[in-house]
């Protein structure tokens, strides 16, 4: 989540290839076996949990520990939701609030609560800049490496077998336009820090995904965007052991969403990894805008699930823009009936492919063409990128870079350009089914975007 205010018997070792049939065939038996586990008269068609268990997908949300105690909240929990995050009670002031001393016992009580009834639950967060208790924010350099390290190893160590995925790095991306890294304590401990994490996790729970966990990373032409997928692209391609990407998806007027959502997830998806929404909120919470997020993620086959980050409006983090499904008296919005709909309409994902591309699909859904981008040479300055069209012999695509980069020359296309010269427009003009392009960098590498394909 965005900074906010304060808010056994040993198992075996496995693979990440052994860990993800562990976890597909977990969820599977989840998918048939939650609607029976939940409370009352929850059955699929009538409440979200059930609907998206229906789906082969969960449906979920964040819950804090001291409303546990309040019927009317849980009465909600138990009724329409089938995977739960605590939503401050794993992080690091909650479970090691002085060093080497863990205290879990608010984040075993949701635990405990969650798995009694069927649901799944996703641990959040092992590894953060904020949210850290003072002995951690004193520390810097190797000390406190190890510090986060021992952090990782004990906290997934105690919840092995009772947590389906985990946070393991949360926000370490900078906002803006750079696509670098957040200045951070942890980061001054050495750019591979994100890396040490995932292995130590992978040590500790073997079993469970881990995913990398940030937002802002929604709309698919960010710069933010771009540098997390280099990142998970680069995991992947070295066996860091990376299962998911979670998107906060906190949606507002100043971060809205963005009708290419479905092209980010399934970019990411593309290259591997399960994908999921983590904290879903929309400000105002339109009916319309909650129907495109649950449907984006249904046409994904790798997206696992929905989880909003929180009940009611009046549990939220963000009450004031009533951003949840629903009112602060527990009352359904129109949003809720929105994504009941959704789900009930969806369809069952089918099996992601055994051998997934290693390049994403670019081309956003519903264009007449398919176009997809491979990059080339690199030099000190510049690189270049080779665009291959398919589905049509006469097209027009559309291709941006991230300012400053600019676009420096072209070969097999009639190109223009937009009054900011970083999107341009590329035509056949009889050359084959292919172009391509030479990005100066001037300080930034990330990929081109090809936003577009239309035949013509």
């Amino acid at each position: 989540m965005i900074e906010r205010c304060q808010e056994d018997t040993p198992r075996p070792r496995f693979g990440p290839r052994a860990r993800t049939a562990v976890v597909l065939a977990a969820a599977a038996l989840l998918a048939a076996t939650s609607a029976a586990f939940l409370p009352g008269t929850a059955s699929a068609g009538t409440t979200l949990g059930a609907s998206a268990a229906e789906k082969g997908r969960y449906f979920g949300t964040a819950v804090a520990a001291n409303k546990l105690s309040d019927s009317a909240y849980t009465t909600i929990l138990n009724r329409e939701f089938n995977s739960v995050t605590p939503e401050n009670e794993m992080k690091i002031d909650a479970t090691e609030p002085q060093q080497g001393r863990f205290s879990y016992g608010a984040a075993d009580q949701i635990v405990s609560h969650a798995r009694s009834r069927g649901m799944s639950v996703r641990g959040h967060t092992l590894a953060w800049h904020s949210q850290q208790p003072g002995w951690m924010q004193s520390m810097s350099g190797s000390a406190l490496r190890q510090a986060m390290l021992n952090h990782v190893t004990q906290v997934a160590t105690h919840f092995r077998g009772q947590v389906v995925a985990w946070d393991v790095v949360n926000e370490a991306f900078a906002d803006g336009s750079s696509g670098a890294r957040r200045d951070s304590n942890l980061q001054r401990t050495g750019n591979d820090w994100i890396e040490a994490a995932f292995r130590a996790a992978d040590a500790a729970d073997p079993n469970a995904k881990l995913c990398y966990n940030d937002y802002n990373t929604d709309n698919w032409t960010h710069a933010k965007t771009q540098a997390v997928y280099n990142m998970v692209r680069d995991f992947k391609s070295r066996g860091v052991p990376i299962d998911c990407v979670g998107f906060q998806s906190h949606f507002n007027n100043d971060s809205p969403y963005n009708s290419n959502y479905r092209t980010t997830l399934s970019s990411f998806a593309a290259l591997g990894v399960d994908v999921q929404v983590t904290e879903l909120d929309i400000q105002g919470a339109p009916a319309n805008t909650y129907r495109a997020v649950v449907e984006d993620c249904l046409a994904v086959a790798r997206c696992n699930g929905v989880t909003v980050w929180g009940i009611r409006d009046s549990d939220s983090w963000r009450a004031s823009q009533t951003p949840l499904l629903f009112n602060n008296s527990g009352q359904k919005k129109a949003a809720y009936d929105a994504v009941l709909a959704a789900l009930n309409n969806g369809t069952t994902p089918t099996d992601p492919p055994t051998n997934p591309p290693t390049t994403p699909p670019t081309n956003p859904p519903g264009g007449s063409c398919t176009a997809t981008l491979q990059d080339g040479t690199r030099w000190g300055d510049r690189f270049n990128s080779t665009v291959t069209v398919s589905g049509a012999s006469s097209w027009t695509v559309v291709v941006a870079v991230t300012s400053p980069q600019k676009i420096s020359s072209t070969w097999n296309g009639s190109p223009t350009w937009d009054s900011s010269g970083n999107v341009m427009t590329m035509r056949s003009n009889g050359s084959g089914n292919s172009f391509g392009f030479t990005t100066m960098a001037n300080g930034n590498w990330n990929r081109p975007v090809v936003q577009s394909c239309t035949a013509s």
